[in-house]
């Protein structure tokens, strides 16, 4: 199956939409000191894998050896234990702008751990294109009214936020191929209930001690889209587009969402459209193009097409 296959590429573009989003949404829900960071990470792992639970009693059961299940607990805790937990924890204390601007990174990680794990080889044309989408990238985080937003500790949180994209990148590159054994509903459910047992483990003190009535509705609400859409669905399409396209492709799909988060801004008012964002537009897509018609995306090492 070739890369530019229609369906992973409109799965990765759906999933980082809606990442793109989670940003303010999490900002929302931690506004108040009613819910910690760790308690939005509690709170998001814990719905996702009650959803994906609930959505696999209406699908073939799936036999997973113990030995797979190790493999799986390993997935969750650097696919979503600490990806999950060091984003939100880091969006607490830097800014959304300066948020997006680090996780324009990724690509770039999953380039170098894909060079490194699967001899995926770095043409100029593919380190050209992840290039282009980070110079549109920065230019829309830069000209961005969001990145005056206050900040606790941007530097720690900016930090915090890089160990998020590592850690995905990571688990991008060394599971790519492990993820094809099941199905996509038996592989989240089983990786966020492992997520969820080492999150309630480490954050059960604070959990009991949260004051649950003292979250407004709006608080609610905000966390309901950051559960629904920003994991649920989004692992959902992450999950197939990651089964259809190379790590590289599928982190080059990063760049969507700071995209994504100056459309908002413009859409509520916040921001207005300038020749710099409809430049720096056309760069992102213009670099997702290249890496995505590079010629180690459409073939392995040995020539074959890859799957």
């Amino acid at each position: 199956m070739s890369d530019l296959n229609i369906k992973g590429h409109l799965s990765m573009a759906s999933a980082n939409i809606m990442w793109g989003l989670m940003s303010p949404a999490a900002k929302i829900a931690m506004s108040s000191t009613t819910i910690a960071p760790l308690i939005m990470v509690d709170m998001r792992v814990a719905g996702a894998a009650i959803l994906f639970w609930i959505s696999s009693l209406f699908f073939k059961h799936e036999h997973v050896p113990p030995k797979d299940l190790l493999l799986l607990a390993g997935a969750a805790m650097i696919g979503i234990v600490l990806n999950q937990g060091c984003f939100i924890v880091g969006i607490s204390y830097t800014s959304p702008g300066e948020g997006s601007l680090i996780t324009t990174t990724m690509p770039m990680w999953v380039m170098i751990l894909a060079w490194i794990i699967l001899h995926e080889p770095i043409t100029a044309k593919k380190a050209g294109g992840i290039a282009l989408g980070a110079i549109g990238a920065i230019i829309l985080v830069v000209g961005s009214t969001s990145a005056n937003a206050t900040a606790k500790n941007p530097a720690l949180g900016d930090l915090i936020v890089l160990a998020a994209q590592l850690s995905y990148a990571l688990y991008l590159t060394l599971y790519r191929n492990f993820i094809k054994r099941y199905s996509l509903i038996t592989l989240m459910k089983w990786m966020f209930l492992f997520a969820t047992m080492a999150m309630v483990g480490i954050t059960l003190p604070s959990l009991l001690d949260t004051q649950w009535g003292n979250i407004s509705q709006t608080e609610w609400a905000a966390a309901g889209y950051v559960v629904i859409f920003g994991t649920y669905f989004a692992y959902i399409c992450v999950m197939t587009g990651q089964k259809i396209l190379r790590p590289t492709i599928v982190g080059m799909y990063n760049y969507v969402q700071p995209v994504t988060a100056a459309c908002m801004g413009i859409y509520l008012g916040m921001e207005q459209i300038t020749i710099s964002k409809c430049i720096a537009i056309m760069l992102i897509f213009s670099g997702v193009y290249m890496v995505t018609t590079s010629k180690s995306a459409q073939t392995t090492k040995n020539g074959m097409a890859d799957k």
